[in-house]
């Protein structure tokens, strides 16, 4: 059941039950590259100060606090492609990439603690907060991990195709992003069921 309620879960249920998983994802809106989430079982101790949503995270406090994560939480990436995003639809996408995220895990969680209102399809139980990754440590750390993480491959990808300045907008649909789609089509990372990219090439192929 979605929740709205604040938890401070410290990153384990009581002893002899097992470790809680925090789950986000960072991509749903972009027009070009996949999906990625990531979960985080925050150790008990040492947990970084200044875990937050990573959205209100400058960019290198982000990249700070995602490589303390790395080195002190159990941390697993699943992502899902462009292929299965245009394949079965972004929000089906998100749920597989959060299953993918939490299924590699060094150890299994018996609760996952998910943002948002849908549940992915998972083995132990799940709880999803609205918002939580402004409430719950363990989704807040997942958003850091998966915004660093996507933000990192779409850089890589721009390299290839420097028109289209995904180092700056991460795939998402800015004016400057737009423009280059115009001037020189879709490439293969663009999601090609996404409205501005469907409609682009549709005009093509009536030219």
């Amino acid at each position: 059941m979605p929740s709205d309620r604040a938890a401070t879960w410290p990153g384990a249920l009581p002893t002899g039950h097992g470790p809680i998983c925090g789950v986000d994802e960072v991509g749903r809106g972009p027009l070009a590259g996949p999906v990625l989430a990531a979960a985080v079982i925050l150790p008990a101790r040492g947990v970084p100060d200044g875990l937050a949503d990573s959205k209100t995270i400058k960019r290198t406090e982000r990249e700070r606090l995602s490589a303390a994560i790395l080195a002190c939480a159990d941390v697993g990436i699943g992502q899902a492609s462009v292929e299965e995003i245009d394949a079965i639809n972004i929000l089906q996408a998100t749920l597989l990439a959060m299953t993918r995220a939490v299924a590699a895990l060094r150890q299994r969680p018996a609760l996952a603690l998910v943002d948002g209102n849908r549940p992915p399809a998972l083995s132990c139980t799940v709880e999803c907060i609205v918002k939580g990754d402004a409430k719950v440590p363990a989704i807040a750390a997942a958003s850091i991990v998966a915004k660093v993480a996507r933000d990192g491959i779409m850089a890589r990808l721009a390299e290839c195709h420097p028109a289209f300045g995904w180092e700056r907008n991460a795939g998402y649909g800015t004016a400057e992003h737009r423009a280059a789609l115009r001037a020189h089509g879709p490439t293969v990372h663009h999601r090609r069921s996404f409205a501005p990219v469907k409609e682009l090439l549709k005009d093509r192929l009536s030219d």
